[in-house]
């Protein structure tokens, strides 16, 4: 079982927008005979790519949900999942890199390190993910992989090492170099399936020696077995590739690869790259928390004989019931079996077990330690953690941004509103950045989420899948309100009613709270509080937090403290202390100098240069501050922060002031102040819309 184990690698494929992720699984797909024709992301022949299984995707040529699928090449299973690259799907890339072992960075050999290939190297870096670097499209004009090799190291501070030089490029490109093997490859037919190798170009000789050299210079730093045999002169190929995998897992390096993969042009050998140098599941640590002893950590075995653990990554609402996309990390799972929920300790009998691939599927009998397959009918959420039994432990659950937009949604009639409820307690429950809630005062339905694109996707989901028709609202920012100095509070709270009255005093001070967070501090020394009720004034303030006094958004960044306070032996109970610091708010509030936070977002446009004026005006009329502008083969690139409330409708400007050529990305930054003229408007406009409700 060892020897299956070592053969199969989890991998995912991410980068920026538009870098080739998906048309680079097509590929893959198609050479490792998964598929028997190529089709195209943006496909003329109204099929589309394989990965890119929703109309909604065909249609907009991108990725909306990650999508995964099997396949062999070269005697060795590989799970691969194709991600999104709009940052409005982050969670899709999230949890596809909590489950995986491996992947490939897709950069674009023009455009190079782009905004949302930061994100995505924030992600692999926050679940230590090995990655091999693909650039793509090699044979676009202003193809430059060297650049894209630097910018590697500036932009995102990895070690990257180059295993593989480009023969030509732009229109002349015609296949790579491989530094590990000196030789050349090309790739002929008329899908590029044949591979042809050669000598390397007595052009290139110099070029790919010292290139060469190079490689090895940058691998000895972390083999000494590769040391020794370049100090001995009796370097092989197979101590370099065992120097590469072991420096790529480790983190130390990542191997930067070539090719173009709508050309067909050397993906045959990302393919080998995958193999000889990304993890196996038993390569990569992975641990679990055991929840009888008080979540104490314990490493998990990619053992297909230990007991069964195993996680729930990503859930869809398919044509037969709900799908639970699986990674095991331990055990065998098979059909049958009995399995259990630790986070809700229910028993559920797997009844069918099937191999993804895209929106098709196989039927399996079984699966083992560090194979990603899916389950049917099994009622769970995402980041649910599976056991047989024997075991209590749970698996880490992923990172989950907060949602920066809001709408609210309201069903055209009668017939919608059942129909978008069903829609909404899906989509909720299959993405966690999607979030579904009611407004307390006008009881509307408001859904939230990482952006415009984003909540589009779904309004135009609900209308599709569920025929709900709805209204939207415009959209709502996610304001915060907090304060700005230390003030002391003091209060008591008494209520004398026949029988026992309610009696609670309160005493210290809230001062403002760098991290953004809530802080509690109990400082009572003397039992002037008694210790029972303590968590009481922690509820009572926290109460308060929900809605601030200004617009009533949510109050961040606070640090209570109490240290004085008296109860009474009789009239005191948790209702009187959550009472009495929920006065001390309301009277201390208006004094700390509250103020409004709004969402700032990190812009980055990419635009012909003679457009940069322009876009740069833009982002400026738009209370943006530019962070920095960078130029070249006639592209710049202007990045800048601005508010969030400022960005609505910005895809249309844009598009008309740079006659469709700019192109923007953007993600959540921070919370920043409001300036004072905007922050009374909405204070403003808050209190009319609450004096239109008391009516």
């Amino acid at each position: 079982m060892a020897t299956e184990l070592s053969r199969l690698r989890n991998i995912g494929i991410s980068a920026h927008i538009d870098s080739g992720k998906t048309t680079l699984t097509e590929r893959i797909l198609f050479y490792t005979k998964r598929i028997h024709a190529i089709h195209e992301v943006k496909g003329k022949d109204g099929v589309g790519a394989k990965m890119d299984s929703m109309d909604l995707e065909r249609e907009r040529g991108i990725t909306i949900q990650s999508a995964a699928t099997h396949c062999v090449w070269a005697n060795h299973q590989i799970n691969i999942i194709d991600t999104p690259g709009h940052v409005d799907f982050t969670i899709e890339v999230e949890r596809a890199m909590r489950v995986l072992d491996g992947a490939i960075l897709v950069l674009c050999a023009v455009a190079g390190v782009q905004s949302q290939s930061l994100t995505v190297d924030r992600q692999m870096r926050r679940y230590g993910v090995p990655r091999i670097a693909f650039v793509n499209k090699c044979d676009r004009a202003g193809a430059n992989p060297l650049r894209v090799r630097d910018q590697l190291r500036e932009k995102l501070n990895l070690n990257p090492v180059l295993i593989e030089l480009p023969i030509g490029l732009e229109d002349k490109f015609e296949g790579v170099v491989d530094l590990v093997k000196m030789k050349s490859f090309r790739f002929e037919g008329p899908n590029g399936e044949k591979i042809v190798e050669g000598p390397i170009p007595d052009d290139m000789q110099d070029e790919a020696t010292a290139a060469h050299g190079k490689m090895l210079d940058a691998l000895s730093m972390h083999s000494d077995a590769l040391m020794e045999a370049m100090l001995e002169e009796k370097v092989t190929v197979d101590l370099i590739q065992d120097a590469i995998r072991s420096a790529t897992i480790g983190l130390k390096i990542v191997p930067v690869m070539m090719g173009s993969a709508y050309k067909n042009k050397a993906v045959q050998l990302l393919l080998d790259g995958v193999n000889r140098y990304l993890p196996a599941p038993n390569d990569v640590p992975n641990n679990a928390v055991d929840l009888d002893k008080n979540e104490e950590k314990v490493d998990l075995e990619s053992d297909p004989e230990k007991p069964l653990v195993m996680l729930a990554f990503k859930l869809e609402d398919g044509r037969f019931g709900q799908l639970s996309y699986i990674r095991i990390y331990q055990g065998t799972v098979t059909r049958g079996k009995e399995i259990v929920n630790t986070r809700t300790g229910k028993k559920h009998k797997v009844g069918r077990l099937v191999r993804m691939h895209s929106d098709d599927m196989e039927d399996i009998e079984s699966a083992s330690a560090g194979d990603i397959v899916a389950l049917f009918g099994i009622d769970c959420n995402s980041g649910d953690t599976f056991t047989d039994g024997e075991l209590n432990w749970a698996l880490s659950s992923m990172f989950v941004p907060d949602a920066v937009i809001s709408l609210t949604v309201a069903p055209k009639d009668n017939k919608a509103q059942a129909n978008m409820s069903k829609a909404l307690r899906r989509f909720s429950k299959e993405d966690p950045t999607f979030r579904v809630g009611a407004d307390p005062e006008t009881g509307d339905t408001v859904i939230a989420g990482m952006g415009e694109l984003h909540l589009d996707v779904y309004i135009e989901r609900m209308k599709r899948e569920y025929s709900a028709e709805v209204i939207v609202s415009p959209p709502r920012v996610a304001y915060r309100e907090t304060i700005t100095k230390r003030v002391d509070y003091s209060y008591v709270h008494k209520k004398q009613t026949g029988g026992s009255g309610q009696y609670g005093k309160v005493g210290g001070f809230i001062e403002p709270y760098a991290d953004g967070r809530y802080v509690f501090n109990d400082e009572i020394v003397g039992g002037s509080v008694p210790r029972e009720y303590i968590p009481a004034v922690d509820k009572g303030f926290q109460s308060m937090l929900a809605k601030g006094a200004l617009i009533g958004a949510q109050v961040t960044g606070i640090a209570v403290t109490l240290n004085d306070g008296a109860a009474h032996a009789v009239d005191s109970s948790d209702m009187a202390f959550q009472e009495a610091a929920r006065g001390a708010w309301r009277e201390v509030y208006p004094k700390a100098g509250p103020h409004i936070l709004e969402p700032i977002m990190k812009v980055a446009i990419e635009s012909p240069i003679e457009f940069q004026g322009g876009v740069t005006g833009l982002l400026m009329q738009r209370r943006g501050i530019i962070v920095g502008t960078t130029e070249g083969d006639g592209f710049c690139r202007v990045e800048a922060e601005v508010p969030l409330a400022e960005m609505f409708g910005f895809s249309t400007v844009l598009r008309s002031g740079s006659q469709g050529k700019a192109e923007f990305s953007m993600e959540f930054s921070r919370y920043a102040p409001v300036p004072t003229s905007i922050g009374e408007e909405l204070i403003k406009k808050y209190r009319e819309e609450q004096a239109k409700k008391a009516k």
